[in-house]
């Protein structure tokens, strides 16, 4: 090669360098500006996430616990509720008493869908407010299976289902199309004893002793069918759930004068009729886990149960998250100024 076709050839080097150089300072400012405007709209974005889906599954009319449960999930902006589904005996009239209730809290955007009606085998349900029902709107109610059902394929693996009453409207759900009802997220249950029974404390004798649990007890079949449907349950049994709501709690909220709190105190004195006083907030707790799960630290376990409707412990791979212990104190530092907040408006 000639001395001049080498000074050629390394000119031709140089500016193909400069070249590459160039471009690469250039691709190099192209994307800092785009990760600057990216980072920006992640400022300008909010920060809070997205309302976990819900669905309530009650029992409402019975004992007021269902309702200051349900009242608490309307003050959650955590919770977008998809719907709430009326369980166990009188269906239709409970769906009245939630159509009264929404109408009355200003909450009518929240469908209501009825359940089969099923009573005890024994004895007679006492449906405390009864009075407060029938004073609620005449409506037609969509069939409570295939709600649950037709929200579940809309959302799959979206949908914490809250389950505070016995589980017939689940069971019957499972029985419909087990491959649909194996797509909720989780089901966060209100149900069950595990070491201790009704007010079962551990004095005097020290050591409580578990029992059947109303709503495991109502409809044995639809419970074992949960608990063995494969779904991530999230178990409040009555060793976390027996929260009372004494007088200086129930003097705020029956003064505080909000949509919400008046419901409440109708309600809490038809279930009272002077011969009760002091609810347990059983299913409240439930609610509560839902939104704010440190409120009830859970324990790995596998749960069956058996044909008395007792919630056995039993070896095995867990099947359920089970709260064996709650702090009440915590419990009402989160629960009161919410269910005394003015009424959260329709989302």
């Amino acid at each position: 090669m000639s001395a001049g076709s080498s000074e050629n050839a390394g000119l031709a080097a140089r500016m193909t360098g400069r070249a590459t150089r160039c471009f690469l300072l250039s691709a190099l400012g192209f994307v800092l500006l785009a990760s600057s405007r990216c980072q920006s709209r992640q400022a300008a974005a909010p920060t809070e996430s997205s309302p976990q889906l819900v669905i309530i599954d009650t029992d409402i009319g019975d004992d007021v616990d269902d309702a200051f449960a349900v009242a608490l999930a309307l003050q959650s902006p955590e919770l977008k509720i998809l719907g709430i589904t009326a369980a166990w005996g009188n269906t239709p009239l409970r769906a009245k008493l939630l159509a009264r209730f929404l109408q009355e809290t200003g909450r009518t955007d929240i469908p209501i869908a009825v359940g089969t009606e099923k009573y005890p085998a024994k004895g007679k349900l006492n449906f405390s407010q009864a009075k407060y029902a029938e004073r609620g709107p005449d409506r037609t109610f969509p069939a409570a299976a295939d709600f649950l059902l037709a929200q579940i394929r809309q959302h799959p693996g979206e949908i914490t289902l809250i389950a505070i009453g016995p589980e017939t409207n689940l069971g019957e759900a499972v029985d419909r199309d087990p491959d649909t009802f194996q797509k909720l997220k989780r089901v966060v249950l209100m149900g069950g004893s595990i070491y201790r029974g009704y007010d079962g404390f551990r004095y005097p004798t020290g050591k409580p002793q578990p029992q059947p649990e109303w709503n495991i007890l109502c409809d044995i079949p639809a419970a074992q069918k949960l608990f063995t449907s494969g779904i991530p349950l999230y178990v409040m049994p009555l060793d976390s759930t027996q929260i009372k709501l004494q007088e200086l709690e129930r003097a705020k909220i029956f003064t505080t004068g909000t949509s919400i709190t008046d419901a409440l105190t109708v309600l809490y004195h038809q279930w009272s009729n002077g011969n009760q006083v002091t609810p347990t907030l059983f299913d409240a707790v439930a609610v509560a886990y839902a939104i704010k799960p440190d409120l009830c630290p859970t324990t790995s376990l596998r749960l069956r149960v058996d044909e008395q409707g007792s919630t056995r412990v039993e070896t095995g791979a867990p099947n359920a998250q089970v709260c064996l212990r709650s702090d009440s104190d915590q419990f009402f530092e989160f629960y009161m100024p919410r269910i005394t907040a003015p009424a959260l408006a329709a989302k």
